[in-house]
This record gives C-alpha cells, structure tokens and sequence, in this order.
C-alpha cells in the first residue's frame, strides 16, 4: 500500500512537471525521496526528473547531483546517463561528458541497457535537452540564450523543421526581421509541404504591415489543406481588420 501511495505521488509529480508547475512537483519528489528507502526504481525515477527540474531552473549544481543520484541507483538508466553528459559538456568538462557517455554506451553493446544509441538517436536524446531550455530562456525573454540553444537543436538534428521556425521567431523578437525572413523563405524552399512554415511567414510579414504577402501565404496553406484551422484564422482575422481599416 505504501509503495503504490508513492507510486501515485510519483504521477502526480510527473503530472504537475508536464504542466511546468515545478515548486509543486518538488514538494511531491521530496516527499518520495524523504520516505522511500526500498524502491529503487521509483527512487531512481524520483532523482531523475528532480535532476530535469533543476536542470531547467537552471540550478546546475543540483542537476548534476540528481542525474549522478539516479545513475548510483540505476546505472543503466541511459536517458539519465545522457542528460548528465550534457551538463557537463555545457559547463567545459568535456572529458567528464565524455566518460559518462562512454559508460552508458558500453553498457548498450553489452546488453545491459534497452536503449540503442546509434549516432542520430544520441543526437537526437540531445537536442531535446537543449530544446527544453531554449524554450524556458525565450519564455523569460533570454534571446540571446535560447538562440544559441535552438541552433545547438538544428545542429544535432537537422530535420527538425520546428526548431527553424523557433530561431526565426527569435530573431524577430531581437529585431533582426531580415534574418528572421531568411531563416523561414529558406524553409519555405526547402521544405514546400511543410505549413507550418508559411504560415510563421505570414505572420511575419503581418507584423511588418505586409498584408497582401501575409494573406498568400495562408491563402497557399488553405489551397494545400483546406481544413488548417490556423491558416483559416490568421486569414479570417487579417480580412476582417482590413475591411474595419478601409470603413
């Protein structure tokens, strides 16, 4: 009964943390960690996403003891082993980045782990850690930081077509339009099918006054998928604040 009212608490931590109500999720956490002592799979996942609130609070030091805490209780837990392995590489110790990651892939190849890490998989492990604070630097408008995350996003992998529209979206809020442009017309060359582009570059030009050329934009989204709702919307909303302008 004790383990499965730990286990609930477990969820509700998770539940919370996926809401970004971090100081809620903790005060669970540590109530696990404080009670728990035989569990070692729950304490394990416990440590691990305390490790990723710390590790978006930017509370770097704490992170780096949580993930080291799961791992002690887990050493194959490699999503830990990985997140760990960033942190130091973000803070200069490469070598200690590298050793970590080592363990964790040598574990892999003899068996001891689930989790394969091939080449795009790691990358791809990565990206999403420097996506999440990407996100919460341009949340408290940290332009300059969440920039350079989401190029690390693209750099790890390249086909994340989101990411591009995010840095886009940074550099207009840093007031570089003509980057901004070029980052989503580059896009919109490359990747024709994909809407979301067209449609962050309506936006884009909306914002500078450009309403004809925002208004093609969603008008090509709406001729590839007449349903967008989002495409419908922008469009509906630019015609009526033109006919409100024009009377």
């Amino acid at each position: 009964m004790q383990s499965l009212k730990k286990n609930e608490q477990y969820r509700k931590a998770k539940d919370l943390f996926d809401r970004s109500e971090h100081k809620k999720a903790l005060a669970f956490l540590n109530d696990i960690i404080e009670t728990e002592r035989d569990d070692k799979s729950l304490l394990s996942k416990t440590y691990f996403l305390m490790a990723n609130i710390f590790h978006l609070r930017g509370e770097i030091g704490k992170a780096i003891k949580g993930f080291n805490k799961c791992l002690s209780l887990d050493p194959a837990h490699t999503d830990a082993a990985i997140s760990l392995s960033v942190l130091y590489n973000d803070i200069g110790q490469y070598e200690e980045a590298k050793k970590i990651f080592e363990v964790a892939n040598k574990r892999v190849k003899s068996g001891q782990s689930d989790t394969f890490l091939e080449d795009g998989h790691i990358n791809r492990k990565f990206s999403l850690k420097h996506y999440e604070l990407a996100e919460m630097y341009f949340t408290y408008n940290r332009f300059d930081e969440a920039l350079f995350e989401y190029n690390k996003v693209r750099n790890l992998d390249p086909e994340n077509n989101e990411v591009r529209i995010k840095i886009a979206k940074t550099y207009a809020k840093k007031n570089y339009l003509n980057k901004a442009f070029d980052e989503l017309k580059t896009l919109k060359q490359e990747c024709p099918n994909y809407l979301p582009a067209r449609i962050a570059l309506g936006v884009l030009y909306y914002g500078c006054g450009k309403i004809l050329e925002a208004q093609s934009e969603w008008e090509k989204v709406i001729s590839k998928d007449p349903r967008n709702d989002e495409a419908l919307m922008y469009l509906n909303l630019s015609r009526t604040a033109t006919e409100t302008t024009l009377s």
